[in-house]
């Protein structure tokens, strides 16, 4: 018999008992929408969970931080690094070119924190989260912004705001801060005037020195000079008449800078993100801007030589390194730390989501088979009654000649005939049920694999076939002469 006799027969034989053939494949479509559905929930949970892992620091990227040589190859056995040289695990671009020349590194940029004083009429805000980047890897970000954008390749020194840094703003006068009163402070940090302290050690000692001296009385000559041309920190002196005759110098007087701000992040302040309460810059610049405020000084953050002079070099805060690979993440941290520094990644959290999305999967997948195990049981009943209907139809088939796989195949066909029309429609069905679970949530809370689209049919008609298994046998096994004196 030719298959497609086999199938047109099939075929034929399901339009003869359409109710109980659309009733049982209702039964598949909900059993495959129930897993389907399930498996989408899932799947959308874990996604959620990896954007998540992205904005705290991407699912490729390793923090490296200075380290101590307790876990380098060449440390001795006590665990501390037999060189004498104080700089040999900070971070510089020799480090830089040292990870760069490991496996699985697609690239490799520095992170230099900092400190500023920004100061707008009577608001003052002391900026501890600021972050210097190169260009190129503060728009690899894909922020969004809410004004203006990332500063240009040469510009000078600019700064990016995140969405929340307003709150972080004081009135000088009172005191007052944004988590007082619920209100951020009269400051537009896009167009308002601000001047930015890079000395914050002086700033808070000349604070302090005010706050001191605010109550002596008598009087108080003093002559002072703000910053030089060259942009070094001014120095103020002071002759200070004190009840013992003593003079004392009153503390450094730190220079302001007009630098203006290039945008604004996105988001309000009910908003939080991974930038939200940081301030960005380009790290060309301000490394610009340092050697003209500190030139020949020691740079704030950075170390002195015994002598109390500056290094050359600028030593780095961090080191971003973004692996080539999500599963190479775990090898390439263990590489770097080999070299005697500290890292730290997502990968320990991504495994554990990984883990607990396929627990997810296994849980929610195995309540939506229950469904299309019960419709595996009206396939099977649907296929045994036609059998018993059609008992004098296969008596028939085998007396004229048709063959007992013929025979199976038909039966086989109806079956896979009823999983495919429930798989396509159950897969319809989960379609729109994850449609209104994403507008209800306003967030991609069910996300249906590609993979999914082929797998949910195919597994059904591959359930349907199997559960057609045991009645096609029976066809089979019925003897051609009782099956023909069946009344």
């Amino acid at each position: 018999m030719r298959f497609a006799d086999k199938l047109g027969m099939a075929w034929n034989s399901l339009l003869k008992r359409k109710l109980r053939t659309m009733l049982t494949i209702l039964g598949v479509m909900i059993g495959v929408a129930s897993i389907v559905t399930m498996m989408a929930l899932a799947e959308g949970l874990n996604r959620q969970s990896m954007e998540m892992i992205e904005q705290y620091g991407g699912l490729r990227t390793i923090e490296v931080r200075e380290g101590n040589g307790q876990n380098a190859q060449n440390s001795d056995a006590s665990g501390a690094s037999p060189s004498n040289d104080p700089t040999q695990y900070k971070l510089s671009d020799s480090t830089m070119e040292t990870i760069k020349a490991l496996d699985h590194v697609e690239s490799v940029y520095p992170v230099l924190d900092f400190q500023a004083v920004i100061v707008s009429g009577p608001y003052h805000m002391t900026l501890y989260s600021g972050q210097a980047m190169p260009l190129e890897a503060l728009r690899d970000m894909n922020w969004e912004f809410e004004e203006g954008g990332w500063p240009e390749e040469g510009d000078d020194l600019k700064f990016v705001f995140g969405n929340l840094v307003i709150e972080d703003f004081a009135d000088s006068r009172d005191n007052i801060v944004y988590w007082n009163t619920g209100k951020p402070v009269d400051i537009d940090l896009m167009n308002s005037k601000m001047f930015t302290i890079l000395d914050v050690q002086a700033y808070e000692a000349q604070k302090a020195a005010k706050s001191g001296s605010s109550g002596n009385t008598g009087s108080t000559e003093s002559t002072g000079s703000t910053g030089t041309t060259d942009g070094q920190t001014g120095t103020s002196s002071s002759d200070q008449a004190s009840g013992d005759g003593q003079q004392s110098t009153a503390p450094v007087v730190p220079k302001k800078y007009i630098i203006p701000t290039a945008g604004v992040l996105k988001g309000s302040l009910d908003d939080y993100m991974q930038y939200s309460w940081n301030t960005y810059c380009d790290l060309d610049a301000l490394q610009r801007m340092y050697k003209k405020a500190f030139k020949n000084k020691v740079i704030p953050g950075q170390p002195a030589k015994k002598n109390g002079k500056p290094y050359k070099e600028l030593f780095y805060s961090s080191i971003n390194v973004i692996a080539d690979e999500i599963d190479n993440v775990s090898e390439l941290q263990t590489a770097i730390g080999d070299l005697g520094y500290q890292t730290s990644s997502n990968s320990e959290w991504i495994e554990q989501t990984r883990q607990q999305s396929q627990s997810q999967q296994a849980m929610l997948g195995g309540i939506g088979a229950v469904s299309l195990l019960v419709a595996a049981i009206g396939i099977a009943n649907t296929m045994m009654m036609s059998i018993y209907e059609r008992t004098k139809e296969i008596g028939v088939m085998k007396v004229i000649g048709c063959g007992l796989f013929d025979i199976q195949q038909m039966f086989l066909m109806e079956a896979g005939m009823i999983g495919f029309g429930g798989g396509i429609t159950g897969l319809s069905l989960s379609f729109i049920i994850c449609i209104i679970i994403n507008k209800v949530t306003a967030a991609q809370t069910a996300v249906i694999p590609l993979w999914m689209y082929f797998a949910s049919v195919v597994f059904a008609i591959i359930v349907s076939m199997a559960a057609g298994f045991a009645p096609s046998k029976r066809a089979m096994s019925l003897s051609a002469l009782e099956a023909i004196r069946n009344n």
